[in-house]
């Protein structure tokens, strides 16, 4: 009879178990833990509800087209003033309303919550390596390079020296032109196109001539609009994937957004070579003898460029709507503004309750409706809500323009006087100028740009809405704009001295 035996490998096996068991099992708890802390993490939020793999993607499709008051209702209903929003196809993002966790993301904290990967991919292509589209030692060198720049008086110069010739030159004669007839003006074209000429010649010395008469589409200028528009529309993309196998394909909007983007850099490396050797005051100039490269100089003024261009336009577009809708405001600005004799650096400053209302603009319609950051690694804001690494993290000034903790239940009311009762308002209650290491080195010269324009603009005429009644759009892309045209109507006469513009 045959004796049955064991094969010596499953001794060897059980001696192998247990002896790497010790060394396993560190491991597996170690990987619990993690687990565990990330579970709990997550479950510290409040947000829409979510599902299985597609997370809460039927409630964000049904909301695509009002993201912005989809979020704020959610926000509304939320006690720590944050969301989290899961969905297939987008990273966890945490959406946050709440002042501590905005100075806590942009200040205390801010080396945890850099723009990360997934934001720089998206405006890359448009933005190469600027000041805006980076992280880490890259953006330290250039906000080093570029910030005593801001601050010097001779810039302060000449940008005043540039806006007083635009205005003075070209924005106004436009006024009375349109003033005189009975054609209807789009205010947001007109401030697009005088503030594109303005900051081109602040950033490099270069006059597009968008303000010439007959007003024609400047190439670069519509190059920029396209390339922004679609560089926008990624990020707000249901699935991130789609645009990327796009580009990969070189098809539809992709391809639109290579051409337009070549359109850009060629214009603006053709105008860098041009300038350089030429020196002068322009912005350009300044940070090719503070030590920058030709390449990182010029992302850098495209990064300028993008984020003065709209952003000022759009924000004097609502202010003139808001104001033809509130005369009483209307009157006090251009009683302010009568009474400065000139519009120089002093007199600019001077103009309190018109930078009053331009803050309550900003308040209600903000010219970036939204900021994202990036997760370095796990942590907790200061409300409770978990963050994870890699996860979204965005601030949101449109939400917090809507808060009732931070403005009182008269939130939804234009009411100017609120930033003049002696209250100060933190850049984390009021970010649109983001705050902490990050805050806009441009922030004092786009005020003096809108108060500029604002108080020589009213001075001599008034604002006649098209159609008093319409609420218009809100657009929100990489900078916000009016959708439907801004301000629209006919000029007609002013028995008051002052001409019509509508």
């Amino acid at each position: 009879m045959a004796m049955k035996t064991r094969s010596p490998f499953l001794y060897y096996s059980h001696d192998f178990f247990y002896l790497l068991f010790p060394l396993l099992l560190p491991v597996l708890l170690l990987s619990l833990s993690n687990w565990l802390r990330k579970r709990s993490l997550q479950n510290r939020c409040y947000g829409p509800r979510s599902y299985p793999l597609v997370g809460c993607m039927v409630a964000y499709w049904k909301n695509q087209y009002r993201l912005l008051d989809w979020y704020t209702e959610l926000l509304a209903d939320s006690p720590g003033g944050t969301i989290v929003v899961q969905r297939l196809g987008a990273p966890r993002t945490v959406v946050t309303a709440n002042p501590a966790n905005v100075e806590y993301m942009l200040s205390t904290q801010f080396s945890n919550f850099p723009k990360g990967k997934p934001f720089t991919e998206v405006l890359g292509d448009l933005l190469g390596h600027g000041i805006f589209n980076t992280d880490g030692e890259l953006w330290h060198t250039q906000r080093k390079v570029a910030s005593p720049e801001f601050a010097t008086s001779h810039l302060r110069r000449f940008v005043l020296t540039t806006l007083r010739n635009e205005i003075e030159g070209r924005l106004l004669p436009i006024l009375r032109q349109e003033a005189r007839s009975s054609t209807v003006l789009d205010l947001q074209d007109v401030f697009k196109r005088f503030t594109f000429d303005s900051i081109c010649l602040v950033s490099f010395g270069m006059y597009p001539g968008c303000l010439e008469v007959p007003l024609q589409e400047s190439r670069l200028a519509k190059a920029f609009d396209i390339a922004a528009e679609i560089s926008a529309r990624r990020g707000a993309a249901t699935l991130q994937a789609i645009w990327k196998i796009k580009r990969a394909l070189n098809l539809g909007s992709e391809r639109k957004l290579k051409e337009a983007v070549g359109v850009v850099r060629e214009a603006v490396a053709e105008i860098v070579r041009e300038q350089a050797p030429k020196g002068g005051d322009h912005l350009l100039a300044r940070l090719l003898r503070a030590g920058l490269g030709e390449e990182l100089a010029r992302d850098m003024v495209v990064s300028f460029i993008m984020a003065g261009r709209d952003t000022t336009s759009a924000a004097l577009t609502w202010l003139f709507w808001l104001l033809a809708r509130h005369t009483q405001a209307e009157r006090e600005v251009i009683r302010e503004a009568q009474e400065t004799t000139t519009l120089d650096y002093q007199g600019l400053m001077g103009l309190k309750y018109l930078h009053a209302c331009l803050c309550e603009t900003m308040r209600l319609y903000p010219p970036v409706a939204w900021d994202s950051k990036h997760a370095a690694r796990d942590d907790v804001l200061p409300d409770g809500t978990g963050v994870t690494k890699g996860c979204r993290i965005t601030y949101f000034p449109y939400g917090m323009g809507r808060t009732e903790g931070i403005w009182g239940k008269d939130w939804a009311e234009f009411r100017p006087e609120r930033w003049l009762e002696g209250r100060i308002v933190s850049a984390f209650e009021f970010p649109v100028f983001q705050g902490g290491p990050r805050q806009c080195l441009g922030k004092e010269m786009a005020f003096l740009q809108m108060k500029y324009v604002a108080a020589s603009v009213l001075k001599e005429f008034r604002v006649v809405l098209k159609e008093a009644d319409r609420v218009p759009l809100f657009v929100p892309l990489l900078t916000a704009c009016m959708g439907g045209g801004g301000c629209e109507g006919r000029g007609e006469g002013n028995k008051h001295g002052r001409g019509v513009i509508v």
